[in-house]
């Protein structure tokens, strides 16, 4: 990541701790915040996928991916929220992701009935 994101990410830290404070309540409101982004990236992919016949198809990709960055950034901000780097927390997070592909399998046999239809992305 640039450094637009990390001082993005600071800057955003810096104005909420001006605006609401740096206490529990709105340590816990930071976290929760993840999980409401989380519930706009998985409403954008049901837009996407024509999921709800009622609505039909009502998003694109890039507001699956806007959604999903959203999702990020706010993680981003409530780990800074805590306390704590961002960038070396989430580079640590890599390290050991990417010290663990080594021992998965170069392939999985997944049931048919596992995987499923391929949405429609147009």
């Amino acid at each position: 990541m640039n450094d637009v994101t990390w001082g993005t990410v600071r800057a955003v830290r810096a104005w909420l701790d001006r605006v609401n404070g740096t206490g529990g309540h709105e340590l816990t409101c930071r976290i929760l915040k993840v999980t409401e982004e989380a519930g706009e990236a998985a409403g954008a992919w049901i837009g996407l996928t024509g999921q709800n016949p009622r609505k039909g198809v009502t998003h694109s990709l890039d507001d699956v991916a806007g959604e999903l960055a959203d999702v990020a950034l706010t993680a981003l901000v409530a780990i800074e929220s805590l306390g704590l780097d961002a960038r070396q927390v989430l580079r640590t997070r890599a390290e050991r992701v990417q010290g663990r592909l080594a021992a998965l399998p170069a392939t999985v046999d997944v049931p048919a009935e596992r995987v499923g239809p391929a949405p429609v992305v147009e």
